[in-house]
């Protein structure tokens, strides 16, 4: 596939709604089939909302057969689509991980959990490995979450795994506009790598935790850093398209200058 189409959905999520936001993603997965494209990315925690508050009950952790998600497993298969939802993930050493949790159109669930944590997080979650990239219709796509995007080693390593699609599931807020540009923009630019990345819409109320207020600015960045597509702050499904040619001659041009990925 030359051109990549991916499907970045800023939402607003239903608080503590696992069950409602997998349905309300199974559809969101079915428009993004309906723009023709392949891959679907949520932002970080999609399947309760950002609210750290909201893990005292344990019936909101997800497990690697949770039969809450067979809508989303059931509308990848239905369209082909490889859907990256989030949510608290109970990981095999027996604790949690915020996952970036993707559903690929075999049926299979393949789990990767964030591996830089942030602030309260710490108390909550364990930071994960990092985890193999997706094959998206013979693009190599790594997967990272929030954080993961700010810290340019999380990058490298994916760029040295070959990856040529960097995807973020975030929260960005309204203070953060700034940073969130950056952040991807040199993922992108560093690695000669495309990078999406899906933000909520709206703030508490709206899937967030006291405090936050999202900037929105879902979209893709170019392999040189540019912006391709970028999102309000309301909700959108945002529609972007990734061309292998122009990633080809940037990685050629830098190979001609001896110039290696995956070393900033």
């Amino acid at each position: 596939m030359e051109t990549l189409r991916v499907g970045l959905a800023q939402i607003t999520a239903l608080p503590g709604d696992v069950t409602g936001n997998a349905h309300a993603a199974a559809q969101t997965v079915k428009e993004a089939a309906d723009a023709g494209a392949a891959l679907a990315v949520f932002p970080e925690l999609s399947l309760i909302g950002y609210d750290l508050a909201l893990l005292a009950d344990p019936t909101l952790v997800i497990t690697a057969d949770d039969a809450r998600l067979d809508p989303v497993r059931e509308a990848a298969r239905e369209t082909g689509v490889t859907a990256v939802v989030s949510g608290a993930y109970r990981h095999p050493g027996g604790g949690l991980w915020i996952a970036a949790l993707a559903a690929k159109p075999d049926g299979t669930l393949l789990p990767q959990g964030k591996r830089h944590l942030h602030g309260p997080e710490r108390d909550v979650f364990d930071p994960a490995p990092q985890g193999p990239l997706l094959d998206v219709h013979g693009w190599r796509v790594a997967l990272a979450v929030c954080y993961d995007a700010g810290v340019p080693a999380h990058a490298a390593d994916a760029a040295r795994q070959g990856a040529e699609v960097y995807a973020a599931s975030v929260l960005y807020d309204r203070a953060e506009e700034r940073r969130f540009d950056v952040h991807l923009a040199s993922r992108a630019m560093d690695h000669r790598m495309y990078a999406v990345a899906a933000n909520y819409a709206g703030g508490p109320g709206a899937g967030l935790g006291p405090g936050w207020e999202s900037c929105g600015g879902s979209g893709a960045w170019a392999p040189d850093g540019r912006r391709l597509t970028a999102a309000g702050a309301a909700p959108a499904l945002v529609i972007a398209d990734l061309d292998r040619a122009p990633l080809d001659a940037l990685r050629a041009k830098d190979a001609d200058a001896g110039y290696p990925r995956g070393t900033a």
